[in-house]
């Protein structure tokens, strides 16, 4: 008998009894479904057996890791009705491309067109996968065993991947003979998968999945567009570079073709900044260019190099941060959690920026603040603007293109930017990076450096950060005039590097460790590289040091 303790009571379980059996006797006291347990605060998936006494406590789909395994077995299930309707025969190739909003996008490669009828049968077939409850089993391979595994499933993204893989050996799920790694967790069977949906949406297949917020409820997908074509010519990009998983990045680093890689990779941003300088001088009668994103995405590098593109066309660009018109750090509302919310609208002055734009677009001179963010106050050093006829204020923040920041502003005036560092670098076709990791892996090195932030506190911090993104960046990104795509193909093998020891600095038994230990684990795929190689004006250089610009 095992002697297992839950919320302080403890009682006797069968030795060799499942996390399963015992995540349903105690179902019934949560709101949300079980997806995984702690025992002795390491993270077991259900299928796990209890050997030996132990503390044991739950995490849900509403909790971040749980909602994570929840999100990778739907896309397992997905892949495993793709393969079932059109024949592995049929398919050369089935890649989970990137995430909008709770959607996320699957491209299915065949020499036929993918058609309405065809994500019909898939969605059917899910379903029938879901109620058949079908187990998820998990095996240990030999390296060498599972390369030739996925090889003759014609899944060669997974064998480039595990030519660098440390490990002898390689953890593989199994649904009803179909046999997939996975980067993380998985829930024990199909019958978890409760709510989903499926769409077909432009060449794909959008697999529709809750939130964490509200893992119960499955909100209606509203088509983006903009994003979403921004999102595709990074995946165009990343093909003509011949980089479009990890493995292929360290293929290349392994064949010393970093120089060149970077160098495209640098151009093609480059390039993009400036046809969006060619769209503003081309509009005409702008006079504040507004820069938005979501924390980490390189604003401040991106407003500056933009400007340069700018004063090409002879205009003179004057870079304006929307974060050097926070309030006070101890006038700054709080959230429900009686922390500071730096990502409110509240948390900048609205009222002093609208005054200082206005008197600057009536020609009169104006000190601008500056933002002392280790001392949490705003203080001016003479920094005074005037504008002439041939000036633009380069504006950016993440409230940019929030309608109430400008309200005072004219509309004609402005040209609205949305950029954010959409990761279209994937681990493997099944395994994506979400955009978050690369911003918050951005965030963690930044902070660290120019905050004296721990890793610790940023992690931390970080929930309010993405809640504040959701409620305030989000909803208005599709109104922007351009779209910008920050992240770097190459970037995560150069912050490895300076984040791996900020990570290594978080103990075991601190809430912000599993976050850490998940991170680590997902470095370990790179191959680090080097940060000599990248240009002084690179964006990448606002996190790890080195800019130019003065960020």
């Amino acid at each position: 008998m095992a002697q297992i303790t839950i919320d302080g009571i403890t009682k006797e379980y069968s030795q060799g009894i499942t996390f399963e059996e015992i995540a349903k006797e105690h179902q019934p006291r949560f709101k949300d479904m079980i997806a995984l347990v702690l025992e002795n605060k390491k993270i077991r998936e259900l299928h796990k057996k209890a050997e030996k006494d132990c503390e044991l406590s739950f995490l849900t789909i509403r909790d971040s890791i749980g909602h994570k395994t929840y999100v990778r077995t739907g896309l397992m299930i997905l892949v495993k009705a793709i393969n079932d309707v059109l024949g592995e025969d049929r398919v050369s190739r089935v890649k989970i491309e990137f995430a909008i909003g709770q959607g996320y996008y699957c491209k299915v490669i065949m020499d036929e067109k993918l058609t309405q009828d065809h994500v019909g049968a898939i969605g059917q077939r899910m379903r029938e996968l879901v109620e058949k409850d079908l187990p998820i089993t998990k095996k240990s391979y030999p390296k060498d065993q599972a390369i030739e595994l996925f090889r003759n499933h014609k899944m060669y993204n997974k064998e480039k991947l595990f030519r660098y893989r440390r490990s002898s050996f390689v953890n593989v799920y199994c649904l009803d003979g179909y046999y997939d790694y996975y980067y993380g967790y998985m829930l024990p069977s199909t019958g978890y998968l409760k709510y989903f949906d499926v769409l077909h949406y432009e060449d794909g297949i959008m697999l529709l999945l809750p939130g964490s917020e509200d893992p119960t409820k499955l909100n209606y997908f509203t088509p983006m567009d903009k994003l979403f074509h921004t999102l595709m010519t990074s995946c165009r990009w990343g093909e003509m570079m011949g980089i479009e998983s990890v493995g292929d990045l360290n293929n290349s680093i392994r064949d010393g073709l970093l120089g060149d890689m970077i160098l495209v990779q640098e151009a093609l941003q480059e390039r993009r900044i400036g046809e969006i300088a060619r769209e503003i001088v081309q509009r005409g009668n702008v006079k504040f260019v507004l820069i938005a994103g979501p924390s980490s995405s390189g604003k401040t590098t991106f407003s500056h190099r933009l400007s340069i593109q700018l004063r090409t066309y002879g205009l003179i660009p004057h870079p304006i941060a929307l974060d050097d018109y926070f309030i006070n750090r101890e006038d700054t509302p709080k959230d429900a959690d009686g922390n500071y919310d730096f990502e409110c609208l509240e948390a900048i002055d609205i009222k002093k920026f609208n005054e200082d734009m206005n008197r600057l677009l009536a020609g009169e001179a104006v000190e601008l603040p500056q933002y002392n963010f280790k001392l949490g106050k705003r203080e001016y050093h003479g920094n005074i603007k005037k504008l002439g006829p041939e000036d633009v204020l380069v504006i950016e923040g993440i409230h940019g293109l929030n309608p109430f920041t400008t309200a005072s502003m004219p509309d004609e005036s402005k040209f609205k930017i949305y950029i954010s560092a959409l990761t279209s670098l994937n681990i493997d076709d099944h395994n994506r990076i979400p955009t978050t990791d690369g911003r918050l892996l951005r965030r963690i090195v930044r902070d660290a450096r120019t905050r004296g932030n721990s890793a610790k506190r940023t992690i931390a911090m970080w929930p309010s950060v993405r809640r504040g993104e959701e409620n305030y960046i989000f909803p208005f990104q599709e109104s922007a005039d351009a779209m910008f795509n920050s992240a770097l193909i190459y970037e995560l093998a150069v912050l490895k590097q300076y984040v791996e020891p900020l990570l290594f600095g978080i103990e075991i038994g601190e809430p912000e460790y599993y976050e850490a230990k998940r991170l680590l684990k997902f470095l370990e795929y790179f191959q680090g590289i080097d940060s000599q190689n990248v240009p002084a004006n690179s964006i990448c250089r606002e996190f790890i040091g080195g800019s130019y610009f003065h960020v």
